[in-house]
């Protein structure tokens, strides 16, 4: 079986979970707490993953808790995905940094855990890894990003795998 990092828009689709509100549980932040670790509620670290309620399809900590990494390149103007919907829209990477990161941290405050938040990485949360060369995995000053992996349904063929799985520019 294989697995990768979602793109951007299956992030966003699985965080929504069939919901167009500003969060996947409605518009009012004051229910965060029952859904989210954030900076009121997370004593600032990481939690263990499933004790808050999931969003409609089951799945757990999409807001909050850490950031998730997306296998887009990061751009402020995001209107690139506004309609029509294009069919598997992906910012394929051309560049280390920034590539997307999505769903808000324990560290944020509730109005960066929403449905749509996201940001972009930097080469700063890596300053102090000891490896030579530097991790693309080890982020020693970013505690707050994590993965989600997805699978896809069938398995894709080699040629699939390199266009998807590798964008050439993970290392800096």
């Amino acid at each position: 079986m294989l697995f990768r990092s979602p793109t951007e828009a299956e992030w966003e689709y699985a965080c929504r979970a069939g919901t167009t509100t500003a969060f996947n549980f409605g518009d009012d932040p004051s229910e965060i707490g029952q859904h989210a670790w954030f900076e009121d509620n997370s004593d600032f670290k990481y939690q263990k993953v499933g004790r808050k309620k999931p969003n409609p399809w089951g799945l757990y900590d999409m807001h909050g808790n850490v950031w998730e990494w997306c296998l887009d390149q990061y751009t402020e103007d995001y209107s690139m995905w506004q309609e029509p919907v294009t069919v598997n829209p992906w910012n394929r990477a051309t560049q280390a940094y920034p590539h997307v990161a999505r769903g808000g941290s324990y560290d944020d405050m509730a109005s960066r855990l929403r449905s749509a938040a996201r940001r972009g990485s930097s080469r700063a949360w890596k300053m102090q890894d000891p490896q030579l060369p530097k991790s693309v995995w080890w982020l020693s000053d970013a505690p707050w990003v994590g993965f989600r992996l997805v699978r896809p349904l069938k398995v894709p063929s080699a040629d699939e795998l390199t266009k998807y799985w590798t964008s050439g520019v993970e290392r800096d």
